[in-house]
């Protein structure tokens, strides 16, 4: 009941009750002349709006306080609603507008900086300074909204900012300190001292960091704890996020229809509550079925993708590669490293860009990616990191006939072993296997396949158990392409360019620059130099 201590009583004890329903039906019901109490109100309202993911209602209602505020010449209240404004239009991926509600939060609330909501506008310009790699703008940032959430002695505040700070920290490649503040901001949640926003919201980002830095074990347990948590918040952003934290996690582990089926709950439940997630949501369960072989339905996921965040992810490369599309592969995977500047976020994408260059046969490429991921490790120094350098490593010395190989691979195989990761581990099995069978070491090529076979199989990742023999395009020396294999070949059979343009239907002109090519790979300058790599690489006979 409205009463006259409090006409908003109901609503603010439906809000404290967490009964969004109640309070968002007790808002609406209610209208009051007095400007003061009408912008409570529409405050209330938006609150309770945005916890049951009726984001349009939440904004109108939001933008209408704020306006009341404004004219009341409330600033802090004012403030607070531009920066609630900013959060909601940039969970709908709307940037522009998002900016607008920041840049109107700045006005309202500058010179009044002994305030939360001046803690929480800092707090925003933060993670836009983060965002856009601006990383020591944004820890001054962070840590200003820190110190003033421990002078207020605000909870939410502190935690949020050692939050902040923390996912700051790690990538500066200062890991430990980063994770030592997120395990400190992640008390706050457990001890039950924050409200429902930053409690959802310091899971969600210690979760994230933790598989950013490959602690996967450590991100399981806190996605089981908050999943649980956010089951009972009947917003989706946080049901949405945390199921989408579950399915990295269950894909990570092997078990690929489990996490199928929580990332395809994620692509619903945030497909109007968190644009930019959504598409996530779809990119994962694209990835997911290109791992269990449905590449059909992989490339649905994938274009759903797409068609919300309006560019191509990095997995999908290795959907193109499986589908032997390696220029579009190649493409992507390019575009998708030009529009990434983060260090963590480029190391996910260089070991997928050394693998579609070595099978296109440009080493260089793969060689330049190696090395920025080796610095990135050196860096970051995270088991993870050292795991899928150690893989990738070994590829590309396999694609380069380099006798290290095996012990590169050996050593990428108990890194993702000793992780628990086995999709990762059976494809390291495999290469090894590869260097193994090039190496003479018939028997233990053999063991390898074996083991990357019944480790794909017990994962249900069919396609690649069936690959693991060798079914697939062998790797070439050199760089090589399969023309100039060709080509080589018909060299060393003594042919002219003539010759070999008449056999292989091609013009001279194009003979000649498979020639040039050859040469430039071999680092030869002639055909008897040329057909002596031949003859050394066993290349004179049909494979």
């Amino acid at each position: 009941m409205v009463t006259i201590d409090d006409p908003l009583a109901v609503v603010h004890d439906a809000l404290e009750r967490q009964d969004w329903a109640a309070a968002f039906d007790a808002a609406r019901a209610l209208s009051f002349e007095d400007r003061g109490l009408e912008a409570d109100r529409s405050d209330a309202e938006a609150a309770a709006a945005w916890w049951l993911g009726r984001l349009d209602d939440c904004i109108a209602a939001r933008e209408r306080a704020y306006r009341l505020y404004e004219n009341r010449a409330d600033r802090r209240r004012a403030g607070q609603c531009a920066v609630w404004l900013w959060e909601h239009h940039a969970i709908c991926a709307r940037p522009a507008m998002a900016s607008g509600w920041l840049h109107r939060a700045r006005r309202a609330l500058d010179g009044d900086t002994e305030c939360v909501e001046y803690g929480n506008l800092l707090l925003r310009e933060a993670e836009v300074a983060h965002g856009s790699g601006e990383l020591d703008r944004a820890r001054r940032l962070a840590t200003l909204a820190l110190g003033l959430g421990q002078k207020l002695r605000s909870a939410d505040l502190e935690a949020e900012a050692l939050q902040t700070n923390g996912r700051i920290l790690i990538d500066q490649a200062e890991v430990d300190d980063g994770m030592g503040h997120l395990d400190e901001a992640m008390l706050f949640a457990v001890e039950g001292r924050l409200g429902p926003f930053a409690t959802g919201k310091v899971y969600c980002s210690v979760i994230a960091a933790c598989e950013e830095v490959g602690d996967f074990d450590r991100a399981g347990e806190w996605t089981d704890a908050t999943l649980e948590w956010a089951e009972q918040h009947p917003f989706a952003i946080f049901p949405g996020i945390c199921r989408l934290h579950r399915a990295v996690v269950l894909k990570r582990r092997g078990a690929l229809e489990m996490a199928e089926e929580q990332a395809a709950r994620a692509c619903e439940e945030l497909r109007q509550s968190h644009i930019a997630n959504s598409a996530v949501a779809w990119a994962e369960v694209g990835d997911i079925r290109r791992r269990l072989g449905h590449l059909d339905q992989a490339e649905d996921a994938f274009t759903r993708s797409q068609e919300v965040s309006q560019r191509p992810c990095g997995e999908l490369a290795l959907l193109r590669l499986a589908q032997g599309r390696v220029d579009e592969a190649m493409a992507i995977v390019t575009g998708c490293l030009a529009a990434q500047s983060n260090p963590l976020g480029r190391a996910s994408l260089l070991p997928m860009l050394v693998q579609v260059a070595v099978r296109a046969g440009d080493l260089d490429t793969a060689r330049r990616a190696l090395a920025e991921l080796e610095e990135t490790t050196a860096a970051f120094g995270t088991a993870s990191l050292r795991a899928s350098e150690r893989s990738t490593r070994g590829r590309l010395l396999l694609a380069e006939h380099d006798p290290a190989a095996p012990l590169a691979l050996r050593e990428a195989v108990g890194s993702w072993q000793e992780l628990e990761v086995p999709y990762e581990e059976a494809t390291a099995r495999t290469l090894l296997g590869q260097a193994l069978r090039a190496a003479g070491d018939g028997a233990g090529a053999t063991a390898s396949f074996e083991a990357a076979t019944d480790l794909f199989r017990q994962i249900g990742a069919q396609l690649d158990a069936k690959d693991v023999w060798g079914q697939g395009k062998p790797l070439l020396p050199a760089g090589l392409t399969e023309r100039e294999i060709e080509v080589l070949r018909l060299v060393a059979n003594g042919l002219t360019n003539n010759e070999i343009a008449a056999r292989l239907f091609l013009s001279p002109k194009t003979v000649s620059r498979h020639l040039s090519n050859i040469f430039t790979k071999l680092d030869v300058s002639s055909r008897a130099a040329a057909t002596a790599f031949a003859v050394e690489h066993h290349l004179l006979t049909v494979r």
